[in-house]
This record gives C-alpha cells, structure tokens and sequence, in this order.
C-alpha cells in the first residue's frame, strides 16, 4: 500500500473489529461483533468489507462456504499515519500547538502533565 489513507467511520468500525480479534475472521464473526445497537444489514458490512479490500487494509481468502479476513495494515500504521496527518492539518506540525490546545481545552489532567513532563524529560536526558 502506498499511502495510507483516513478510512470512514464505517469502515474504521469494522477494521477495529479485525484489528481488536484473532485473523482470520469470517463475515459472520465480524457481524457477530458488532455493537449491539447497529443496525447494518449484512449486505453492507460485504460492501464495507469489499470497499476496505480495495483500500489495500484487508485481504480475504475462500475458505469453504465463507470468506475469511486478514488485516494487511496494522491498527499502529493506521494511527501513525491518521495522527500524522492530523497534526500537520491541524497544528502544522507544532507539538507545542497540539498540547496547548490539549491542555487549554481542558483534555489533559494534572497527572497527565506530569506524565507528559516525564516523558519529555527521559527522552531528552533531563536536560
């Protein structure tokens, strides 16, 4: 796959199926593990599944009557790459911008910061 690209939420619902449960899965089992207040057909989890086969993030097999499927991106690509995007979209690649706005929006908790300062002082050296 080249680029990865940002997947609708439909379609992300159900790569986080296949992401969060054993490969293969059957049509059948993804169905299974939707939410309960879902009300998709099955006819448009298939339309979903193909869409997402074109895509590149899944690939399937025949296995007897069903067909099985296999994530050909992982749930850590998709997120580096849709994090990726969104930071330079969003804060132009400016961490300072991204937490600020974390932080002004009341997102991140105390111990949050200090997690964060944490993090930020073991990756630098304490410096």
């Amino acid at each position: 796959m080249e680029k990865i690209k940002r997947l609708p939420d439909a379609e992300f619902e159900l790569m986080r199926i296949v992401w969060q449960n054993e490969p293969p899965m059957s049509t059948n089992q993804i169905i299974a593990c939707l939410d309960e207040g879902n009300t998709w057909k099955p006819q448009t989890v298939l339309t979903l599944l193909v869409r997402l086969i074109e895509k590149g993030f899944l690939r399937s097999e025949k296995a007897g009557k069903e067909r099985i499927y296999f994530p050909a991106v992982t749930r850590e690509e998709y997120l580096q790459a849709e994090t990726g995007s969104l930071f330079d979209r969003l804060h132009g690649n400016s961490i300072f911008s991204l937490v600020n706005t974390l932080y002004d929006g009341k997102k991140l908790s105390d111990k949050e910061v200090a997690e964060l300062r944490s993090w930020l002082d073991e990756r630098s050296g304490g410096v």
